[in-house]
């Protein structure tokens, strides 16, 4: 397995493409901005180095580049697979409503026999990530690793986007199928939100969309807790997730993609059910580096000793972003550490992380780093 970056910067290339890398078991990762007039051109100069090439990609709020945030418009992996087989196929989510449907279907495209992973890209503001792992967790168990992440626009919340067939296009989940008994795969979450307040009770939500904590309307709860913050929802909600306490003492985070005043409801990136005990949270910038070496540590490095080139694809959060600000790059220098300098890494910064939480069927995260690791013996 062979892989090289190259950024779009300035109106131009990085370095030349090596064309050489072209071919059917190739995969070209591409993460952009979400304006997709501005990354039209380096995107059909790329797509057309790479005709033979599976193309996969979305919008970030923000590219990650090795242990630094990308200064371009548009970045691109191309990884050169030489024993692994794979697969790239799509999915429609026409609602939100559709996700749990849409998982099962994306699935249940791929040729079960030899499928060793799948990596997830999904659109980033019509889908609700949890019904959509629940989904595919359900169809394939958990003895497929799945990984992935849903879409970002900065703070923005207007437009994130997937590619399809090479096009950029909303409403999509994509993903990438890994066979054979050659790809070593790692995966690692983390995340550094502490909780603060005191415990609370949903008394009434649907899916992804909070109505009422403690029988009170929740953004009338949301926006007492932010003060003059909440004047900037839902941006400044990326700063302050709730935390979902599960009965097992396992803990997940939700964040904030969308506000409705009529109704004084919160829609979430993920599931919140009925009766479960929720905290609000805050963090800072030492415990979300902390957090993200935390998920790199989970990846068993052991296992890639002898593997001469290994890729990590790095999922953060924009609110991890949002906090850390110009200190970001020290999470992405913390990953790098631990996984070591001969390890190329790209990614980009996310409205929501799929991984297995420690082992098992995948799930939806929210403001964690979320790593794949990927090497071929």
């Amino acid at each position: 397995m062979k892989s090289t970056i190259y950024e779009y910067v300035d109106g131009g290339w990085s370095a030349p493409f090596d064309t050489s890398a072209d071919g059917e078991n190739s995969v070209v990762l591409i993460f952009a901005d979400s304006d997709v007039a501005l990354i039209e051109k380096p995107l059909k100069e790329v797509s057309d180095a790479y005709p033979k090439a599976v193309l996969m990609g979305a919008s970030g709020a923000g590219m990650i580049i090795d242990d630094m945030i990308g200064d371009g418009i548009l970045s691109a992996m191309v990884i050169q697979f030489e024993k692994t087989r794979v697969q790239l196929h799509y999915q429609e989510v026409k609602e939100s409503q559709d996700s749990l449907e849409a998982g099962y279907k994306l699935a249940e495209s791929f040729d079960k026999e030899g499928l060793k992973s799948l990596f997830v890209l999904s659109d980033g503001l019509h889908v609700n990530g949890s019904k959509l792992a629940e989904g595919m967790g359900t169809v394939l168990g958990g003895e497929v690793v799945i990984t992935g992440g849903l879409a970002g626009d900065g703070d923005s919340f207007e437009k994130t986007w997937i590619l399809v067939d090479r096009v950029p296009r909303e409403h999509y989940i994509c993903a990438l199928g890994l066979y054979g008994e050659a790809i070593e795969i790692g995966y690692g979450t983390g995340g550094g939100w502490q909780q603060i307040g005191p415990l609370r009770t949903i008394t009434k939500s649907k899916e992804n969309t909070l109505y009422e904590i403690d029988q009170k309307p929740a953004l009338g709860i949301y926006k007492e807790y932010l003060g003059e913050r909440a004047q900037y929802l839902p941006a400044s909600g990326l700063l302050f997730p709730i935390k979902l306490i599960g009965e097992d003492g396992n803990s997940k985070i939700r964040t904030v993609l969308a506000i409705n005043e009529e109704d004084q409801s919160i829609t979430f990136a993920g599931d919140l059910p009925e009766g479960s005990t929720i905290s609000l949270t805050t963090s800072n910038f030492s415990s979300l580096v902390e957090g993200a070496s935390y998920a790199a540590g989970m990846i068993d490095t052991e296992k890639f000793d002898t593997i001469p080139s290994k890729v990590s694809i790095a999922i953060s959060c924009v609110g991890r972003k949002l906090v850390m600000k110009q200190r970001t790059e020290d999470e992405l220098e913390a990953v790098k550490e631990t996984l070591g300098e001969d390890t190329r890494q790209i990614g980009f910064y996310s409205y929501g992380e799929i991984s297995p939480a420690n082992f098992g069927k995948c799930d939806l995260h929210n403001q964690t780093m979320t790593l794949t690791v990927l090497g071929e013996y």
